[in-house]
Order: C-alpha cells, then sequence, then structure tokens
C-alpha cells in the first residue's frame, strides 16, 4: 500500500485520551524503531497518509492530531488549554509514553518541526532523532517582526489585535475555511498542482466545521511568542535532520539553510523544485530520504545499546 486514503483514514482512526481530551491517532506496522510524525497548522495525522504505510512497513509508525487539530479535541483557548509548543510538547512526551511505549524518532513539517524540537528539548530520554520538513521560520514572531519596516509590523499587529474579537475573528475563519479558499492557498504552497486534490482539500476542511476550529485558529494566529528554531536547535542532544524544499514560498530556504550551522543538525537536505509540504507533494521523495536516515540511525543506537 502506498497511501491511505481519506476513507481508510476514517475507518482505521483511534482515540487516545490525553487530559480528559479525546486525541485522534493512526498507526501502521509492528516491528522496528518507533516513529511518531507530526502536522503543520490547519493539518492533520491525514497530511501523512503517503508517508505512514511507507515508513511502517520497516517501522512502528504512528500520525497524530496535535490537539486544537483534525479530529483531536479543541477545547477553549486560554480557558480550557493554552496552545503553545510547550502544551504540544507534553502531548507528544505523554503519547511516546502511553501508546509507543518507547523513545521515537520524531518527524514534524512546518510547525509541527518547533513541536518536535520542542518535545526533544524538555523530553530529551524520548527523543531518538528529529527530522524536521520545511521548518517553520515563524517570522511573525515579536522578536523577528521588529526588524520589519514600521508599516509591516504595524499591520501584522494590528491584524492580530482584530483577531481577538471573537465575532471577527470567527468572520475572518468562515471566509479563509471554504473549499476555493483553501485550495487557492494550498496552491501556493505545492509547486505539483496535481498534488492539490480533492481528497486532500475534503481532509482539511472536514475539521474546519467543528465547534472550536475558529478560536482555535484564531489563538494561534495571535500566538507570537514562544520559541524559535534557533532557540531550540542549541539546545537539542538528538541528531538532526532538516528537510528543505527549494520553492517553499513561506519558508524561504536560504533562511532555513542557516539552520543547519547548529551542531545538532547533520544534514541539510536541499528538495529540488518542492515546495512547503514535500511528504505530501513528492512522497517518493521525502519517504527514502526518512527511511535511510531511520534505519541508519536506529543501526547505531543498537551497536552503542550492544556495546554498553
Amino acid at each position: 500500500m502506498a497511501s491511505l486514503t481519506t476513507s481508510d483514514f476514517a475507518n482505521t482512526t483511534k482515540i487516545w485520551n490525553w487530559r480528559g481530551y479525546p486525541i485522534t491517532y493512526q498507526s501502521y506496522g509492528e516491528t522496528g524503531a518507533a516513529v511518531v510524525l507530526v502536522h503543520g497548522f490547519g493539518a492533520s495525522c491525514g497530511h501523512w497518509r503517503k508517508n505512514l504505510p511507507v515508513l511502517g512497513q520497516t517501522c512502528r509508525c504512528y500520525a497524530l492530531d496535535l490537539i486544537g487539530f483534525g479530529g483531536s479535541a479543541k477545547p477553549t483557548p486560554g480557558v480550557d488549554i493554552e496552545y503553545s509548543f510547550e502544551t504540544w510538547g507534553q502531548q507528544i512526551a505523554d503519547f511516546c509514553r502511553e501508546i509507543v511505549g518507547s523513545p521515537a524518532f520524531l518527524v514534524g513539517n512546518s510547525i509541527g518541526c518547533i513541536v518536535v524540537m520542542q518535545t526533544g528539548v524538555d523530553y530529551p530520554d524520548l527523543v531518538l532523532g528529529i527530522a524536521a520538513i520545511n521548518c517553520s521560520l515563524r517570522l511573525l514572531h515579536d522578536r523577528k517582526r521588529i526588524t520589519l519596516p514600521w508599516y509591516r509590523n504595524l499591520g501584522a499587529s494590528f491584524v492580530q489585535q482584530l483577531l481577538s474579537y471573537k465575532i471577527i475573528g470567527n468572520l475572518f475563519f468562515a471566509q479563509i475555511a471554504k473549499p476555493k479558499v483553501v485550495r487557492n492557498i494550498l496552491l501556493q504552497a505545492y509547486r505539483r498542482p496535481e498534488a492539490v486534490s480533492d481528497e486532500l482539500i475534503e481532509m482539511l476542511m472536514k475539521p474546519a466545521t467543528e465547534v472550536g476550529a475558529a478560536d482555535v485558529f484564531c489563538a494561534f494566529t495571535r500566538y507570537s511568542q514562544g520559541p524559535l528554531p534557533e532557540d531550540l536547535l542549541p539546545r537539542l542532544n538528538c541528531p538532526t535532520i532538516l528537510l528543505w524544499g527549494t520553492e517553499d514560498p513561506w519558508e524561504p530556504i536560504a533562511l532555513g539553510r542557516e539552520l543547519a550551522n547548529f551542531p545538532a543538525v547533520e544534514q541539510f537536505i536541499p528538495l529540488e523544485g518542492l515546495g512547503h509540504c514535500p511528504q505530501d507533494e513528492a512522497p517518493e521523495v521525502v519517504n527514502p530520504i526518512l527511511q535511510d536516515w531511520i534505519r541508519q540511525q536506529w543501526e547505531r543506537k543498537l551497536r552503542l545499546t550492544k556495546n554498553d
């Protein structure tokens, strides 16, 4: 099986109870190293449908929905939960303990990269290695925004302030959460238009109709604090690789290359002609890279364990 369809995911989704909230996840494979796949903003575990069954041929592979996204619970921001990288890092760590049952290799895309790096910093004993695919540079972070021209800084702050008003936030989300709009956004992010399929649109649209989805969207859009990748990478003590689509319009590869200067980063792999979500756009390119890297790291881990 090369990929899982939306129907496959609907029929095989599992539920994990975390802090009293239902969390949806998928798993594939029963032997080998453990691998956990973490999606980006607005996405879900279904964004790994083309990777999960392939990696699961040689690994115990899992993909979960971060709380607030996909089929997972969407508790009220700031009241029931704080949507932050620390929260999501705790979720991934608990998932490794309670569901995976062992340390794991963590693979992230976009903001999922920050999540897995946060997990590696806060819970190093649970992380065997990190693969970051088109890591979010968080260019609207407070510390980065002050370097922008004053009018761009002011404009971003103004929009974030507007979204703090529930009525305005809901109206804005309602305009964004439309199939045509989502398709146009993805056609900017992807370089292969054929990868922006009806199935992908359906997968992303379904969670947007759930209660709480608009509140989570607005809360994260206003979240311009927390860690940057350059804060976390120096604190990682696990092997890390960066994969980067060269045609990413949102996270420029020239800035991404700067992250390769940190000691934890063993490889920086440009993915020619691909956009922001290479794992979905070109799984035939990404899957072999991840398979080889996980195999090499796992064999090295086993050798070290045997020698000890």
